[in-house]
């Protein structure tokens, strides 16, 4: 499913017009992206909880010169889904 699927499945399922339901998707998106700069986490009960995590710095090799190199730290976001959609999702 992509992103005007979802659109429609959400218009579909709440009865609001395709309008009000994309601008309630991005929205959602907007301020999730927001904490998440913030380093802050999100959690949605029954669903999941979106959080960054921190990549510490670390040696590697360039691939086209073998040369050592310093891979900088780096934030990266991570998602982890809640107990309710891990047992839906094998159910």
């Amino acid at each position: 499913m992509n992103k005007a699927e979802l659109i429609i499945a959400i218009a579909e399922k709440s009865g609001l017009t395709k309008a009000q339901a994309e601008s309630a998707f991005n929205a959602t998106f907007e301020i999730i992206t927001s904490e998440m700069a913030k380093k802050e986490k999100v959690m949605i009960q029954g669903f999941g909880g979106f959080v960054v995590k921190i990549r510490a710095a670390r040696k590697g090799r360039n691939p086209a010169t073998g040369n050592e190199m310093l891979i900088p730290e780096t934030a990266v976001a991570s998602f982890k889904p809640a107990t309710q959609l891990k047992e839906t999702i094998n159910n």
